[in-house]
């Protein structure tokens, strides 16, 4: 990828500051530059490997080890010898004539078959329970399914989608620089596909682009025109009825009503009987888990999950014999700005209104400010053998109340090895039709796609730029210092297996980013010739939190350990005591676990995505390795004690020493008892004290917008409704920021995600209202003695 060298030629900019603050170009600071190369010895990470444990057929058979051998290919870079004609017209219409070379296969209107399936007449004809038929004229209900059906979809039209395909890909070329897809990862799904398995693509959402850059990139790449399961809410009857002509889908608002509902029996049935038909077609389907860009709410969609639910129905009845699930993630180096304001509530998007976003667009992001994006497709899995193996992973789970309310209150002091049930998105749609186990399995999958997506994400530049300025130099840092830590940040998200979205000479990487990060920064010329780069105070810190957080996967592990270890020695040491003291302590293995649990029961589950098949047991086990493996943690050999390396005498014990990684029974209580006799230091080595407070500071933002929620309680006016408790915190957390500089914490989405935390602990009860739901203080939490337990609890963990 040599995109960012002509970076530095796009993103020039005069200097519009009184002679301090000057232009990145100018600067002419002599030193030697180092170009950064993202790779591990001769390749490139490779990631995105399905689950080992609920799909191991699908993990050796759909990979091999050739494809990562593999370059790039930059998808919206068309030349003439992308087409079939050679000549200097061919180079001035190659967008035309290459859209013109797209395949793209007749599309037959499947209204018929849709009107003749099994479900369908069953409901017409009133033989199912509660169906519409009864007491009804048949004709009327057929206009009904027909209504229906055209809200859903409607043929997709081959000319429209050329002259889509066109105009798209010149509005992609003026507003990227590149659009980035790995040709190993395609060269994987393509295969897939041949096996004859229709193809579920299921993406993570960061854009209102998604949309159409996903079936762009697939078309391009001959998988074929792309079904997308689009949100009603996000688009206006004209932008449906456009995007329904180009293969779109919409979940028609009969089918969220109750079961019992007449009208909601028949809108399922059309729903069911469409995607029955698009799978034995097998045309390929997009669906997006995550909620749109701007939606407050839950990070897994409700929309989404009623999608895969069909599918997963269509697949258990047999309409087809397997589909191929294939994770998707989009990364941005900043995600093009949507045209409503995230804060509110979404609004949807009309024709016209897109079309003005789309000129605004091109004249912010086309004057210097072009962004590069990367398309990742993990490896695809078979759902059938998703649906068979993963069933034996699932065991029992305790609410949040009922693991950490004893502990926080004082009230015991023992961690349950119990997993946390903790689901925030409504079971709504087509999804409530399904068994109360499938609907378990439908969430669990989904939990386990979007980590698999979350964990083949490329981190783009800008996410480590912010990182490093928002938890490292928020005072400000030189640019020869931060050319070095860029490098250094960057080789740290390699080794731990992540891919990252650039490639170029150092200078002109941060060069590229740093303009990308203007309206955040601050350049500030020195004597020495140097640059000073210093993070503007205010909502420009809230802007670096939140691309900073899509490095937070790569060293989640490490940070929960941080903290954890941070919590341990809270009640030992002083937070501001040295280093050195710190290191006396000695941390006993089984503490170690202890706190971790307690933490990882805190964090919510849309932050940590943890794979539904591993245990809490395994996930500390893997903590406490990364911990070691970065040198963090030494082990300690107490007297008397056998060496950590002397395994020679070891004995068998009675019980076997390996079990399922996917045990999750009361027997893994037994390791913490063996864990006792293990005992761990902090590590001396210089560079120790600043990686393990990097590490904290990678959670902060969270645990501390949790710990002003907790001190908010005995100011808060309740009771009130979800919504306004919510803004009221919120208004909180912005005053909050103004004095004391936190605006890292001034996130609503942190504010809601406190509160429903704070619900499913116990310290807030939901009661019916007049108007809805009422939030209020539960009994336990009424007095400030309690309220502030909780604050000591969460405090603990956060290193100042």
């Amino acid at each position: 990828m040599n995109t960012m060298a002509e970076a530095r030629l796009q993103t020039q900019k005069k200097s519009s500051q009184d002679g301090q603050e000057t232009s990145l170009w100018s600067s002419g600071f002599g030193m030697k530059l180092e170009a950064v190369t993202p790779f591990l010895g001769k390749y490139r990470p490779f990631v995105g490997r399905c689950c080992q444990t609920c799909t191991p057929k699908s993990w050796e058979s759909l990979f091999h080890r050739s494809i990562m051998d593999l370059g790039f290919c930059n998808v919206i870079l068309v030349k003439e010898e992308n087409t079939r004609f050679r000549g200097w017209l061919v180079r001035r219409l190659c967008y035309f004539l290459w859209s013109l070379e797209q395949h793209i296969p007749p599309c037959q209107d499947a209204s018929q078959k849709i009107m003749e399936s099994t479900g369908v007449q069953n409901v017409i004809s009133g033989r199912a329970p509660g169906g519409a038929g009864e007491g009804q004229v048949p004709s009327h209900v057929r206009k009904e399914v027909q209504r229906i059906l055209g809200h859903i979809q409607a043929p997709p039209r081959p000319f429209l989608l050329r002259l889509f395909s066109w105009a798209l890909l010149r509005f992609l070329n003026c507003l990227f620089l590149n659009v980035q897809l790995y040709r190993g990862q395609m060269k994987m799904v393509q295969k897939a596909s041949q096996a004859g398995s229709p193809l579920v693509f299921l993406s993570t959402h960061k854009s209102v682009l998604d949309g159409i850059l996903l079936p762009f990139v697939l078309l391009s790449q001959g998988v074929g025109v792309l079904r997308v399961a689009w949100d009603p809410r996000t688009c206006s009857p004209l932008l449906r009825a456009l995007l329904k002509k180009l293969g779109g889908l919409f979940l028609p608002p009969e089918a969220n009503l109750s079961p019992d509902s007449p009208e909601g029996v028949l809108a399922r049935a059309v729903v069911h009987a469409t995607v029955e038909q698009l799978l034995a077609s097998r045309q390929p389907l997009l669906i997006f888990l995550e909620e749109p860009p701007g939606v407050r709410g839950p990070r897994l969609s409700a929309l989404g999950l009623s999608w895969l639910g069909l599918v997963v129905q269509g697949v258990q009845a047999g309409i087809v014999p397997d589909t191929l699930l294939v994770p998707v993630a989009v990364t941005y180096d900043l995600v093009p700005e949507a045209p409503h304001d995230t804060c509110h509530a979404l609004a949807p998007l009309g024709l016209w209104t897109g079309a003005l976003a789309v000129l605004r667009s091109l004249r912010r992001w086309g004057c210097g400010r072009r962004v590069c994006v990367r398309v990742n497709l993990a490896q695809p899995f078979s759902l059938q053998e998703y649906i068979i193996d993963a069933r034996s992973c699932w065991g029992s789970r305790q609410t949040l109340e009922q693991l950490l309310q004893p502990i926080v209150l004082g009230q015991c002091t023992a961690v349950p090895d119990t997993e946390k049930e903790q689901e925030w998105t409504p079971v709504t749609g087509p999804l409530l039709a399904l068994r109360e186990e499938d609907q378990l399995l439908v969430r669990r999958l989904s939990w386990h796609v979007l980590n698999a997506s979350v964990a083949s994400s490329a981190v783009m530049s800008t996410a480590i730029m912010a990182t490093l300025l928002l938890f490292k130099h928020q005072k400000g840092v030189f640019l020869s210092q931060l050319l070095g830590e860029f490098s250094w940040l960057t080789e740290e998200t390699l080794l731990r297996g992540f891919d990252v979205g650039f490639s170029g000479q150092l200078r002109c990487l941060v060069q590229h980013t740093l303009s990308l990060l203007r309206p955040h920064v601050a350049l500030l010329r020195i004597q020495q010739g140097d640059l000073l780069v210093v993070p503007r105070p205010g909502p420009g810190l809230t802007s670096l939190a939140r691309l900073s957080a899509e490095l937070l996967p790569t060293f989640l592990s490490e940070a929960v350990g941080a903290c954890a270890v941070r919590g341990l020695l809270a009640g030992r040491v002083p937070p501001e005591g040295p280093w050195e003291l710190q290191g006396v302590e000695l941390l006993s293995q089984k503490e170690l676990y202890c706190q971790i649990l307690l933490l990882l029961h805190l964090l919510p589950q849309d932050l940590l995505l943890l794979q539904p098949c591993q245990s809490c047991y395994c996930y500390c086990q893997e903590v406490l390795d990364r911990l070691i493996q970065c040198g963090l943690l030494v082990a300690e050999e107490t007297r008397g004690s056998q060496p950590a390396c002397d395994t020679g005498r070891q004995r068998l014990s009675a019980r076997l020493l390996w079990k399922l990684s996917g045990d999750f029974t009361d027997s893994d209580s037994d390791d913490f008892e063996e864990a006792e006799g293990r005992y761990f230091r902090l590590s001396q080595q210089s560079r120790c004290p600043d990686f393990f407070l990097f590490l904290c500071r990678l959670l902060s933002p969270v645990l501390k917008a949790f710990a002003q929620a907790a001190a908010f309680l005995h100011r808060g006016r309740l009771p009130d409704t979800e919504s306004g408790y919510t803004e009221q915190l919120f208004q909180f957390l912005r005053a909050t920021a103004q004095e004391e500089g936190l605006f890292e914490c001034a996130d609503p989405n942190l504010a809601i995600s406190a509160i429903w935390t704070f619900r499913d602990l116990g310290v807030l009860q939901q009661t019916p209202g007049p108007t809805g739901p009422m939030l209020h203080l539960s009994p336990a939490f009424a007095s400030r003695d309690s309220q502030e337990k909780l604050g000591q609890f969460i405090r603990q963990f956060i290193c100042s």
